[in-house]
């Protein structure tokens, strides 16, 4: 739901009435995974997708009459093999889908609004909704932010919502959407309900070290991937905002100095483009004992085996030169700037979410992975 939080704000501040279909879960291959979105407003106005067009129709019916009844609904859709043309997903997966309206006298539409607002705001938030449970359950919301602090209600139990406020707030610490299983009573004990938990944090970093012409198009790279993205140069010549003006931020510094002072995690990408000694060696001495999600470097296979003579000399080890990519990006061929970023945007992907890059004809391998590939990669790092 989260990925159309904004919209449905909007629709929230001018007073609509409209109803939120929510993949909840997944099984086997399927276009998109929980958390992705589809509401329809009182006048028919669609925005979001939960299935990237495969049963969109039929959800949207769904909407429809939720918003006439007010009632939550789960409704499950697969492939069906005897009529190939039946509504499903041809991909072979099995979703399910929740249907809540955000109507008049329902008693989470306060909460809900709630959380689109806090959304809107920036702040790391949670979401949490009953998926699965008792009917007068089902659709409960609750809002957990950043310090704890909670609002709305599962069902009206101070227990349970204690309990679902705590296991909302891990999960916000991940920064990921998730499930958890609890019982009606609050415990630990799962069977009895399952919630939805949505995390809404601050993009993820990308830092870029080296104000050079590859650097601009992996700018527009990582801004179209989701990245708040920064540039770094010692050189005020060449980082300026008016070569990058699609960078969120552009600083002047020797790089080295600024990673140790900027805030990074375990979702930060830091590409070094250099590939200038002087910059590199204590940058890269620097980020490699830092727990990021990716630290690559551009260069030559020379200027690697260089580099990597350097970065020895200079005392980092085998186990922190391993987390080290370089020569950085995918086999691609690339040649021009934007090939290149594409070719270190791929690579990026792949670490992120436990791909192989290899071409997926012929392969057999998955082509939508469960999230233990990415846990994998943040583990790691």
């Amino acid at each position: 739901m989260l990925d159309i939080a904004g919209e449905l704000h909007r629709w929230a501040g001018q007073g609509r009435e409209f109803a939120v279909a929510t993949v909840v879960a997944v099984s086997g291959s399927a276009p998109r995974g929980p958390g992705a979105a589809l509401a329809v407003d009182g006048g028919g106005t669609v925005v979001g997708s939960v299935s990237g067009g495969c049963v969109e129709g039929a959800v949207y019916e769904l909407c429809r009459q939720a918003l006439a009844d007010g009632e939550t609904v789960v409704e499950r859709f697969g492939y069906s093999d005897e009529d190939a043309f039946a509504t499903g997903l041809t991909c072979g997966g099995v979703i399910d889908v929740m249907v809540t309206p955000v109507v008049a006298g329902a008693p989470w539409r306060t909460a809900f609004r709630s959380a689109l607002s806090a959304v809107a705001a920036g702040g790391p938030v949670a979401v949490a909704r009953v998926v699965r449970g008792p009917a007068g359950l089902l659709g409960g919301l609750l809002l957990v932010r950043g310090t704890g602090a909670y609002e709305g209600t599962l069902g009206g139990r101070a227990e349970l919502d204690r309990t679902a406020a705590a296991e909302a707030r891990a999960v916000l610490d991940t920064g990921r959407t998730g499930t958890v299983e609890l019982s009606e009573d609050g415990s630990h004990c799962p069977g009895g309900l399952t919630l939805l938990v949505e995390a809404s944090v601050p993009p993820p970093r990308m830092i870029v070290f080296g104000a050079v012409d590859f650097a601009a198009a992996l700018v527009r790279a990582g801004k179209f991937l989701g990245y708040h993205v920064t540039v770094c140069d010692a050189r005020p010549v060449f980082a300026t905002r008016a070569r990058f003006p699609g960078a969120d931020d552009v600083v002047v510094d020797w790089p080295h100095r600024y990673l140790r002072r900027t805030a990074v995690d375990a979702r930060t990408v830091l590409c070094v483009l250099t590939h200038d000694a002087k910059f590199d060696v204590p940058l890269l001495q620097e980020a490699l004992r830092m727990p990021v999600a990716f630290v690559g470097a551009m260069g030559s296979r020379r200027t690697h085996a260089d580099r990597d003579r350097r970065l020895r000399d200079a005392g980092v080890t085998d186990r922190e030169l391993a987390r080290l990519r370089s020569p950085i990006g995918l086999d691609l061929g690339a040649r021009t700037p934007e090939e290149t970023a594409l070719s270190i945007a791929a690579e990026i992907v792949a670490a992120r979410r436990g791909g192989t890059g290899a071409p997926l004809t012929g392969s057999g391998t998955p082509i939508h992975r469960a999230a233990g590939g990415e846990r994998r990669a943040e583990a790691a790092a």
